[in-house]
């Protein structure tokens, strides 16, 4: 499912236009990307929790040259779904 196809299935399940819903689905995910970029984690009962979580920096691998890299740290999203979503999906 892409955004387009997202977006279709709430203006259908919310009774919205497809133009409010797409309205409020960006406005969710900027929500959802801002608070996540002041470092604050999202928790939808039910349905999972977003974290911001570091990276370690490690050695890696060059696969061209098969020389030895540095990766630096970083921080990356992680999302961990909920027992109803999990449920759901099984």
């Amino acid at each position: 499912m892409n955004k387009t196809e997202l977006t279709n299935a709430i203006a259908e399940n919310a009774g919205l236009s497809k133009a409010d819903s797409k309205k409020a689905l960006d406005a969710c995910l900027e929500a959802i990307a801002n608070a996540l970029k002041s470092g604050d984690k999202i928790a939808l009962v039910g349905f999972g929790t977003f974290a911001v979580t570091e990276r370690p920096a490690r050695t890696g691998i060059n696969p061209r040259t098969k020389e030895q890299i540095t990766i630096e740290a970083k921080k990356i999203v992680k999302f961990k779904a909920g027992a109803e979503l999990a449920d759901a999906v099984q």
